[in-house]
């Protein structure tokens, strides 16, 4: 298990309340302090609200929402009846946005075609909606904090050198880069990343735990397990770059490590990538752009893969309204930057910045290399220049 990504917000510190007489310049107070800007961050923010306690959000961000709002459209529901509170309230909004016609302006509803992951997209008897736009998420996300009187203090950046003071195990006060000072009788640490509780002390731990560890059966290093077709199945792929010459070298993005014990735990971490939101509409899109310091021999092994007969370049652009898509990584060579931020979880925020912008290129190279480059089949080059950025890649996550 990934203990660095925090998937629901954690309370983690209680402490007195705030004397508002002692409270100086850049000095902020409240009973829920809360560090994060995703949906876990806002969801907490607003129940605290209608509980009548004070609220902070501190949100490194610009855009609230986190993956809700920053290209994951195409929800993952299941069994929608175990879907509640504020979780359910989310999607009711949704639903509210696309019931009406002003929502559709690439697409008439009748069109979409109400397919879901698993379950319809839209459930007008529950009048919930589990299927979404990145924008249209994002407005929810704000109407809640606005609507709640929520004060939220964005581009904040936790000082996680000298950022936390405890006592007797409980958080104080917490700072941010600016000089700012937060103090509560509550903390959230709703990243991500966990930055907050790693500077207060909370153990955690990176990469992958043996299956041993927990008694689990997929926590592991997994050799020959082959899952959702992210591998090359009976391909026989070259990895040097001149085929069939180890004397060359290895191709980019191919490692000469040995993976592991099968079962066995490593620092490993699973990868990183952008989903994408892209549009068929041609008066809703932009070109694919050849992104700085492209590098086409970064995507000599997706050539040798088409050259294998692989095709299924198009399996998750999963549609979305108005003609749109949440695209996601798949098949053996995708979106997903392999082995290029197994640091980012202790990194520094300038390296974290750094590892963040080389997955933006890598990922404008991949979609630039399948629209333009000679080596790509010329149906799929075809196919792909008529699915160009919506608005391009959104940033949505930590520096």
């Amino acid at each position: 298990m990934k203990h660095m990504i925090i998937l629901a917000c954690l309370a983690i510190s209680f402490n007195t309340g705030c004397i508002t007489n002692n409270i100086k310049k850049n000095d902020y107070c409240a009973d829920l302090i809360i560090y994060g800007g995703t949906s876990a961050a806002v969801i907490s923010a607003v129940q605290a609200k209608r509980m009548g306690k004070t609220v902070i959000m501190i949100s490194p961000d610009k855009h609230l929402g986190g993956l809700s709002s920053g290209g994951l459209g195409w929800t993952d529901t299941g069994d929608k009846s175990v879907i509640g509170g504020l979780a359910r309230e989310f999607y009711q909004h949704i639903w509210q946005h696309y019931n009406t016609p002003e929502a559709w302006k690439w697409q008439k509803q009748s069109e979409y075609g109400n397919r879901g992951q698993g379950t319809p997209a839209i459930d007008g008897t529950d009048r919930t909606m589990w299927i979404f736009e990145p924008h249209v998420a994002e407005k929810v996300f704000d109407n809640f904090i606005s609507s709640h009187n929520i004060t939220v203090h964005r581009n904040e950046w936790l000082d996680r050198a000298v950022c936390v003071k405890m006592k007797q195990g409980k958080i104080i006060s917490i700072k941010t880069l600016s000089g700012k000072t937060y103090k509560g009788k509550v903390f959230i640490d709703a990243t991500y990343e966990g930055d907050l509780m790693a500077a207060a002390g909370v153990s955690y731990h990176i990469g992958r735990e043996s299956n041993s560890t927990y008694d689990e059966n997929f926590n592991g290093i997994q050799i020959g397990t082959l899952h959702h077709s992210h591998h090359f199945g009976k391909m026989q792929i070259s990895p040097y770059i001149k085929p069939g010459e180890p004397s060359s070298g290895l191709l980019p993005g191919i490692s000469a490590d040995a993976p592991g014990q099968k079962d066995q735990g490593d620092q490993r971490i699973q990868a990183y990538c952008f989903r994408m939101c892209l549009t068929t509409n041609p008066d809703n899109r932009i070109p694919f752009a050849k992104p700085q310091g492209y590098d086409p021999s970064q995507y000599e092994l997706l050539a040798r893969i088409f050259q294998a007969g692989w095709r299924n370049v198009f399996n998750k652009f999963d549609p979305i309204p108005n003609l749109k898509t949440d695209t996601n990584n798949h098949g053996p060579f995708s979106t997903d930057n392999i082995g290029m931020n197994y640091d980012y979880p202790e990194a520094s925020y300038k390296r974290r910045r750094e590892i963040i912008q080389e997955h933006e290129n890598y990922q404008k190279g991949l979609m630039y290399f399948i629209a333009n480059d000679p080596k790509v089949p010329e149906d799929i080059r075809k196919q792909i220049t008529a699915i160009p950025y919506e608005v391009g890649l959104k940033l949505n996550i930590s520096k």
